[in-house]
């Protein structure tokens, strides 16, 4: 599943084709995603775009009479066209925008979602989100009276979106890694020079992918087509009995929350 920094990759490579360009028209093959293709989509004609912006794993497109809302699911991918291309089977939206250029949306799973909405204020899928892991918002003294008198373990509960948005299953495990603090921990457990480190820690991995394009994951492409190049720097993620990049020592993965989780004993505590 494209992660906060796949979106924001995706976010920053479509917004200099779409921002002052204008959507002639939009073309829904297969308007059934996650939830139904809005209406006000498949209606679009002679609209400006304002701005590109993010918030969590959504994408927001800024129109003079509301936004476009973008979700890509579990295995969705943006990419801007030049020109028209034949669409193949799991191409199932496209922005047609006044210059040629084409924002086609891919989703092989159909679990990303085209929303519309009037009012960000109002809108159901983006008023319950906690603040944004890179704003200032997302410090040591929120997170550590966040912790307290919670019994959550630490892993599941960085990934609730309600506390801090963005820090999907990737993440966690390698800011928990490089923060030396092991998963199965109670939050509560944490303490103060943890949780400061943590927040930095987060911040840092969340940035540095950011730079580097995003994680190549199978299911996701940047706008431009090119892979993200994240992957080759994971320390945990996915390295279940390769050896610690620090101790030497197996790494180890167990389920927490129904999520894969991936540490090394030695190093965390």
């Amino acid at each position: 599943m494209p992660e906060l920094p796949e979106v924001e990759t995706s976010r920053r490579g479509i917004e200099p084709h779409l921002v002052g360009n204008v959507i002639q028209y939009a073309v829904v093959r297969n308007g059934r995603l996650r939830w139904p293709v809005a209406e006000e989509i498949m209606k679009l004609s002679d609209r400006l775009v304002l701005s590109v912006r993010r918030r969590a794993k959504y994408l927001l497109i800024e129109l003079a009479e509301g936004w476009i809302i973008i979700h890509l699911g579990m295995s969705g991918s943006l990419r801007i066209l030049l020109e028209e291309r034949p669409a193949e089977k799991h191409d199932h939206v496209d922005l047609v925008m006044a210059d040629g250029k084409i924002l086609r949306y891919t989703d092989p799973r159909r679990f990303g979602a085209w929303l519309w909405s009037d009012d960000l204020n109002q809108c159901s899928v983006l008023t319950h989100l906690g603040p944004e892991p890179l704003t200032d918002g997302f410090n040591g003294a929120y997170l550590y009276a966040q912790s307290r008198n919670k019994k959550t373990l630490i892993k599941p509960w960085l990934m609730d979106n309600k506390l801090v948005v963005g820090v999907g299953n990737i993440y966690a495990n390698e800011a928990l890694f490089t923060a030396r603090i092991q998963p199965e921990r109670p939050a509560h457990t944490l303490t103060e020079r943890e949780v400061y480190l943590l927040v930095e820690t987060i911040k840092k991995v969340l940035q540095r992918s950011i730079e580097q394009g995003g994680t190549t994951l199978r299911d996701f492409l940047q706008s431009d087509g090119k892979p993200g190049y994240f992957a080759q720097e994971l320390f945990v993620y996915g390295r279940m009995g390769e050896s610690c990049r620090i101790c030497g020592r197996k790494i180890e993965s167990i389920k927490l929350g129904q999520r894969s989780t991936f540490f090394c004993r030695h190093c965390q505590h």
